[in-house]
């Protein structure tokens, strides 16, 4: 069993998520771990980059912060590399095309093998033109984890018919970021998954309180919450730690037994 399957193999996973090298290499590592020490089943890390379409205000400055500190690739894989070596939570990157290409496909496929990472988000990737790097990635073991939106409709079929790792359910329209209350009807989308696969689905973009993990978690096989997260590091910086790790056991906490 992979380790993003064993992630959903004892209960609904919570899945939390931080920029790598926010505020620093050294406190991104501290704040990954104490994620994984507060009960995270499973982590995204997103590789900083410079036009990220589908953030909102809070991850879009965590961007800036950790550019602006001297994050790259090269050391966003390394910051992997030694949270790898401390737990054996499943990791997933979080990143857009250009920094693949840009770093090279099999070369970027090969260190995540490598390193331990087990899956890659590319919000910008059309389900169409997955092909470009499903090959490669498969290739390394790591599994391209898709996306499906409220806009998806007749497509949800397709892209849960080849999910691989985990489908990631977009609760919301827009830009990730906190919403006090989510519309969508995604009772009706998690239906038509189910029928199609039987690969886990976590529900995120908006989740930020128990309340609403607890609810999500009644019908989604997981949660996601990363600019919640992603706030705290803002409002405490480098002191963020103990606030990460009380938030996540409060989340973790909400959605167990569900």
């Amino acid at each position: 069993m992979s380790r993003i399957a064993k992630a959903f193999d004892h209960g609904k996973a919570f899945i939390g998520f931080l920029t790598g090298g926010d505020p620093t290499m050294e406190k991104s590592e501290e704040f990954l771990l104490e994620m994984a020490r507060a009960g995270a089943d499973l982590i995204e890390i997103g590789i900083p980059f410079s036009d990220p379409i589908a953030e909102g205000p809070v991850i879009q400055a965590a961007n800036v912060r950790a550019l602006s500190a001297g994050a790259t690739t090269d050391r966003i894989f390394e910051l992997a590399r030694r949270v790898r070596n401390k737990t054996d939570i499943p990791l997933v990157f979080l990143t857009y095309l250009n920094p693949v290409f840009i770093y090279g496909a099999d070369r970027f496929f090969a260190r995540c093998e490598e390193i331990g990472i087990d899956g890659i988000i590319v919000p910008d990737m059309p389900f169409e033109e997955k092909g470009e790097i499903s090959r490669t990635a498969a290739d390394h073991g790591v599994d391209i984890i898709s996306l499906i939106a409220p806009t998806s409709e007749h497509r949800i079929a397709n892209i849960a018919s080849e999910a691989t790792g985990f489908l990631y359910i977009v609760s919301s329209m827009g830009v990730t970021g906190v919403r006090s209350e989510i519309k969508t009807d995604l009772r009706s989308i998690l239906k038509v998954v189910k029928e199609n696969t039987d690969i886990p689905a976590a529900v995120g973009f908006g989740i930020n309180t128990p309340e609403q993990a607890a609810e999500i978690s009644g019908y989604a096989d997981g949660v996601i919450v990363g600019s919640a997260i992603v706030r705290l590091v803002a409002q405490y910086g480098e002191e963020a730690g103990p606030h990460i790790y009380e938030y996540v056991r409060q989340m973790k906490d909400a959605i167990r037994d569900k």
